[in-house]
């Protein structure tokens, strides 16, 4: 009997094992979720929806994205099974969420696994029309002049928009508040009605916005300027030469997702971004295609996290 039951288990064992092996290759065999924790209109939610398109093509199945804005989205990723059907397209603020959040249900880093960067994207600083600095230099000595009654928007804690004005706050060292929305047309819409008067924005946003005049385009944030905005300086060519801040956007899965499928999700992304409609799709959002393996972008989690967990503990910023 104890041969007999040791055959069974062995052939279960075996059976598993090919099951799983078979699930893997045949990945994916139903529809596909990407949460987005940020609200519709995002430059997140704009990068999922042209990777969904295309991803359903190559795959054959359905993949939605899902609105699931703030903490809620990304712990229901981390809290999903790791098969690969529920994916997570987020900004580098992901990295900080641990410091800027209370009893925070999921980690950063130990609870996801790296699919795959997609996107570098620049943001560029907009304050109001008629906002009396003229200049980066300018605004950040009106900062130092009335500490405390400035304040920026963000499309929310932990989002990219927020990373690229804190960071330039702590280099510029002025006491500025930060007034977290729901999104970025929310954020956008408070810096126009000047309820806000600093908001970090993409590309097409300040470009569309700054060309009717109902924002002011002060500096992008970028290594070196851009074609679409050839006259804006840099943060660091406007006054802060210290300024380093690279914005990207990628696809996480749980932990545990097997490595085959993260791989295959990888490759098949790459692909995506490696189509000429997708590029110029990418380029009118002001994103910057960025593939990477799941390996290197488990590396720039990581190294990022650490990175902007220290600025943060360091400026005494984060939840108490």
């Amino acid at each position: 009997m104890k041969r007999i039951r040791s055959l069974l288990l062995g052939i279960a064992a075996i059976a598993a094992v090919g099951g799983q092996s078979f699930a893997q290759g045949d990945y994916p065999n139903q529809m596909v979720r990407i949460v987005v924790p940020f609200s519709a209109g995002s430059i997140t939610d704009g990068l999922a929806r042209i990777l969904a398109d295309k991803l359903a093509i190559i795959w054959k199945q359905q993949v939605i994205v899902e609105n699931r804005a703030g903490l809620p989205g990304t712990t229901g990723v981390a809290k999903s099974p790791p098969d690969g059907y529920t994916l997570m397209l987020t900004s580098n603020g992901h990295t900080i969420a641990a410091v800027i959040n209370k009893s925070l249900q999921f980690d950063p880093v130990k609870d996801f696994a790296g699919v795959s960067q997609v996107a570098a994207v620049p943001m560029v600083m907009i304050v109001p029309p008629d906002f009396p600095a003229k200049s980066l230099k300018e605004f950040i000595q009106m900062a130092k002049d009335k500490p405390g009654q400035l304040n920026f928007s963000s499309a929310g804690v932990a989002s990219t928009s927020f990373l690229s004005a804190e960071i330039m706050r702590q280099s510029a060292n002025v006491n500025m508040v930060h007034v977290p929305y729901k999104g970025a047309p929310e954020a956008v819409t408070a810096v126009v009605r000047g309820d806000a008067q600093m908001y970090f924005a993409p590309i097409p946003s300040a470009q569309e916005l700054g060309s009717v005049g109902k924002v002011r385009v002060m500096a992008i944030n970028s290594a070196k300027r851009v074609p679409q905005l050839p006259d804006t300086p840099t943060v660091a060519e406007a006054g802060l030469p210290d300024y380093k801040y690279e914005s990207w956007f990628g696809v996480m899965a749980p932990a545990g997702t097997p490595k085959p499928i993260l791989d295959k999700i990888s490759k098949d992304i790459a692909s995506v971004l490696a189509i000429p409609d997708v590029k110029e799709k990418l380029e009118v959002q002001g994103s910057i295609p960025a593939p990477s393996t799941p390996e290197q972008f488990d590396a720039i989690i990581k190294s990022d996290t650490e990175r902007y967990g220290k600025i943060m503990r360091e400026a005494g910023v984060g939840a108490n």
